[in-house]
């Protein structure tokens, strides 16, 4: 899981975010993080990232935290991670997941992996249809992610079978804007997410 030094995080969020955007880029990683540590397909949760704060954080909540040797982009830093995973349990898959999930729940992760491990390459689809928010690969399948832009049909391209499951909302719903977030809590985020959305004058509270 890539998260990004805060100080870059959630740019988007700038004008509804405010003074609480680096407070609410934490807060959706956390929330990420320990839902995926509560999967019980997930053995191990990997952070990549070279911010001290976050790194703490996650760590703390029982994640591996990493930093960004490559420092070469998004899709490097993945392959970094999973690389570091194979390097410990090279009989398992690996994924990459979005650290902007705030409402994933355990079990519709859980369900995704079990679809996903019938597939040498497999991905899920972000809400808006564009992008990608988790990509696996079965053990001995080269790990080759092209999260960034267009990266649904990048995937698709690069012949990953794309997994379009009933009842995932919650892995598919990223945070980029503010009417995804308004999207996330209305499926229900974690209460680290939903404690800073309180604080969004964009979202009701005070000024």
């Amino acid at each position: 899981m890539p998260v990004k030094v805060l100080a870059r995080a959630k740019t988007r969020m700038s004008e509804a975010a405010g003074r609480h955007r680096e407070a609410l880029a934490l807060a959706v990683a956390t929330d990420t993080v320990a839902a995926a540590l509560r999967c019980d397909r997930v053995s191990r949760v990997i952070v990549v990232t070279d911010d001290p704060v976050p790194a703490a954080e996650l760590a703390a909540l029982g994640a591996l935290v990493v930093p960004d040797e490559p420092d070469a982009g998004l899709n490097p830093a993945l392959v970094h991670g999973a690389s570091r995973s194979r390097e410990s349990a090279p009989e398992t898959g690996v994924g990459a997941i979005s650290a902007d999930l705030p409402a994933l729940r355990p079990g519709e992760l859980g369900r995704v992996l079990d679809a996903a491990s019938r597939s040498p390459e497999a991905f899920v689809p972000d809400a808006a249809g564009v992008g990608t928010t988790l990509y696996t690969a079965r053990p001995g399948v080269p790990f080759s992610p092209a999260f960034g832009g267009d990266s649904r049909a990048a995937h698709r391209a690069r012949g990953a079978r794309e997994l379009l499951l009933d009842g995932i909302d919650s892995v598919r719903r990223d945070v980029d804007t503010l009417d995804d977030l308004r999207a996330a809590l209305t499926l229900g985020t974690g209460p680290r997410t939903a404690a800073v959305a309180e604080l969004l004058p964009a979202l009701g509270a005070p000024a």
